[in-house]
């Protein structure tokens, strides 16, 4: 366990019921995190609420929490939520870059892309990721003290493969913009690291089956394929966890490690071993 008791923690893209987001955001309220999430919009579907959700389970725990919404890819939306954050909670310590573009027509080969599904994947991960890391850096060098800006990449931010070009090269930013942060920063006490899980057990499977599903396949049939082809080829033989994510970020998160940044750290069983 970590003691974050004090700290405010702020995780966008948290409001789906079997997100990494909502895994992060309540690990880190376990470890004494205040924690506020963010999400696109509001949810009502199947009795589940989203990001209000998840703030209430968090309230649960004896945190105080807050959901906030807006587009990542929109300035004023981001300085809104962050602003909103911090007047209800007083700062942000940790903050967890988690928010993505859902998978959709970007998954096809590079000649068949569609421009705009190239400007949404990279609107997203990229602009979105940059102007929230911006906006919390700047509110952490203002108030002194450190943090932690943990961003969500991918271990297709290591490793490309066919008809992942988009997505691909939004990840691979990534890991450019969390060094070049991790040098800015570093003399402020702020720690920057990203996470680049492999294939994780969440509904983001589903959603990557339904996109790349053969014709005349189901998508019970795509899912199986995707799972199975995932866990060949990781060394572990299974699939991760969101745990296993939410592990590594908690970690992040506290003082233990205060000594590394601009990292790049694969959680994905072996499947990528850089």
């Amino acid at each position: 366990m970590y003691d974050l008791n004090g700290k405010v923690a702020f995780v966008t893209g948290a409001g789906s019921r079997q997100g990494l987001g909502r895994s992060i955001a309540l690990r880190l309220a376990d470890e004494g995190a205040d924690v506020a999430i963010s999400d696109l919009r509001p949810m009502a579907l199947d009795g589940w609420r989203g990001a209000d959700g998840v703030a209430e389970e968090i309230a649960a725990k004896g945190r105080r929490s807050l959901a906030v919404y807006g587009d990542i890819s929109d300035p004023a939306a981001v300085d809104g939520m962050v602003g909103a954050v911090v007047a209800a909670l007083g700062r942000v310590d940790i903050f967890v870059a988690n928010a993505a573009s859902a998978t959709g027509p970007d998954r096809v080969p590079v000649v068949d892309l569609p421009e705009d599904a190239l400007d949404l994947t990279l609107a997203v991960n990229v602009k979105g990721t940059f102007l929230c890391c911006q906006a919390i850096g700047r509110h952490m060098v203002a108030r002194g003290g450190g943090g932690k800006i943990i961003i969500m990449s991918s271990g297709m931010g290591k490793r490309a493969t066919a008809n992942n070009a988009a997505y691909s090269s939004s990840k691979f930013a990534l890991t450019g913009l969390t060094q070049s942060l991790a040098h800015e920063l570093g003399p402020a006490g702020i720690t920057v690291n990203a996470i680049c899980p492999g294939s994780i057990l969440t509904d983001r499977i589903a959603e990557i089956a339904a996109a790349t599903a053969e014709p005349g396949q189901s998508v019970e049939q795509a899912v199986a394929a995707v799972v199975q082809d995932a866990v060949a080829q990781t060394a572990l033989k299974r699939l991760g966890t969101q745990d296993d994510v939410a592990n590594l970020a908690a970690f992040l998160s506290s003082d233990q490690s205060d000594f590394l940044t601009g990292l790049a750290i694969s959680v994905s069983g072996g499947s990528v071993m850089i």
